[in-house]
């Protein structure tokens, strides 16, 4: 068995997925294949992952790959985090020029503008990819962690004959942060929940106690006793529309024409909404790798524990026929009715031996549905941009998404898609 991992520079997330493989005995000796264009990235993940595998039996053997057909060549998966034009220049560019036209985001990769500039950087890198992995990996399975996820596992399924999988773990953190942070144990003691929807945008449909017990109402009464200040935006969402969502509410906020607004900034406080979260993530997460760097490669043997990422379980799974249930993103074809068929959607998906198998989900509650169609439209459109390499479908990408066309009007969208375009230059190919 061969796992690839392409953008192996980010090196954490690479420590925490492979260090899970080599802490899956059930998958006996495999081969990781790591690849990323940064030399130096690539290097310091190589040392780590190896010293991981060192402590912990050495049966992986571990390699790094500058050229991706040699890394892919003969994967059984291939692991996907890829960031293209990293957080400088591409993610300053994606705030920074907006903010100038009166357009402020908190985390820019999913949806909103920043969200449609990521995605069109990326699916041609990804595009590349995939006529590699076509050719000499043609039955792997790529689990896709980059985000926008929606829009690039949605890109991979439509136009590439790669299987895709989108991965995310904002679902399998849902109810255990509620638990915490409403002090609420019950609501993790054997309970089962229903989850379904869009990537950072699915619904906690249902929850039960072990006796079938609807524990809804006790979550909603509690939730709005204690208020939890980083997450008011969806304790709002949640009264107003009758259910919870998966992903934050910093995410949240800008996936909405309802909270950051120019004209209402007393929003931003009532709501308690970080403007220009991600730069400042990405600013900290560059300053505590160079401090860990250090130490962390001067470790010969490192421990490890074994994460609650999906990748690892689900090539356990498909290795050893024995099921297992995950939340993935997948074209919909008929799992939730009442949301485009050609929409990725985040679902239950059963996995063994047989592969994907995801589950039929039924209608979402229509109110549900209806904030969804939303994020679709620009996600359907942000794909068709990608695909024809017109502006026209970019421009039209970005008059649907609720947040900017909230806050610009038509002229200003297309001006700022413009501006955009020429200072990403090489990072785009080229849009007529």
């Amino acid at each position: 068995m061969k796992i690839a991992f392409l953008g192996a520079g980010s090196t954490i997330f690479a420590k925490n997925i492979l260090g899970d493989c080599i802490l899956t005995p059930e998958l006996g000796r495999f081969e990781i294949a790591l690849y990323d264009i940064d030399a130096q990235r690539l290097s310091d993940s190589c040392k780590i992952v190896s010293a991981i595998n060192k402590r912990h039996g050495g049966k992986a053997v571990v390699k790094e790959y500058a050229d991706a057909k040699r890394a892919f060549s003969g994967a059984d998966y291939i692991v996907n985090a890829i960031q293209v034009g990293g957080y400088e220049p591409c993610t300053v560019t994606d705030f920074e020029i907006p903010k100038k036209h009166g357009l402020r985001q908190t985390i820019a990769d999913t949806l909103g503008i920043g969200g449609i500039f990521r995605a069109l950087r990326t699916i041609p890198v990804l595009e590349d990819y995939a006529r590699i992995i076509e050719k000499v990996a043609p039955r792997a399975l790529f689990l896709n962690y980059t985000n926008p996820m929606a829009i690039l596992a949605g890109y991979m399924q439509r136009y590439t004959d790669v299987e895709t999988v989108g991965l995310c773990h904002s679902v399998q953190a849902c109810v255990p942060c509620l638990a915490e942070w409403l002090r609420m144990p019950e609501l993790n003691d054997g309970t089962s929940w229903r989850i379904a929807g869009i990537n950072h945008m699915a619904w906690l449909l249902e929850i039960k106690s072990k006796a079938g017990e609807d524990l809804y109402p006790a979550l909603k009464k509690r939730f709005n006793e204690v208020r939890p200040a980083g997450d008011l935006v969806r304790l709002d969402i949640m009264n107003r529309f009758g259910y919870y969502n998966t992903e934050s509410s910093e995410h949240t906020a800008e996936y909405h024409a309802f909270y950051i607004k120019d004209r209402y900034p007393e929003l931003i406080q009532k709501y308690n909404i970080p403007l220009d979260e991600y730069p400042r993530r990405c600013v900290n997460q560059i300053a505590g790798w160079t401090k860990l760097r250090e130490k962390t490669l001067s470790e010969t043997e490192l421990e490890h524990t074994r994460s609650r990422e999906y990748g690892s379980y689900i090539i356990q799974a498909r290795e050893t026929d024995a099921p297992y249930r995950i939340h993935g993103n997948v074209l919909n074809d008929g799992l939730i009715p009442n949301l485009p068929r050609n929409a990725c959607v985040e679902v239950p998906i059963m996995i063994d031996r047989n592969g994907l198998n995801p589950c039929v989900v039924g209608d979402l509650p229509e109110q549900c549905a209806a904030l969804n169609r939303t994020n679709i439209n620009t996600q359907l459109l942000t794909i068709q941009a990608a695909k024809s390499r017109k502006k026209e479908d970019v421009y039209m990408a970005a008059y649907t998404d609720p947040h900017t066309a909230a806050e610009l009007s038509l002229d200003d969208i297309k001006s700022l898609c413009d501006e955009l375009f020429a200072a990403h230059g090489g990072w785009l190919p080229e849009y007529k």
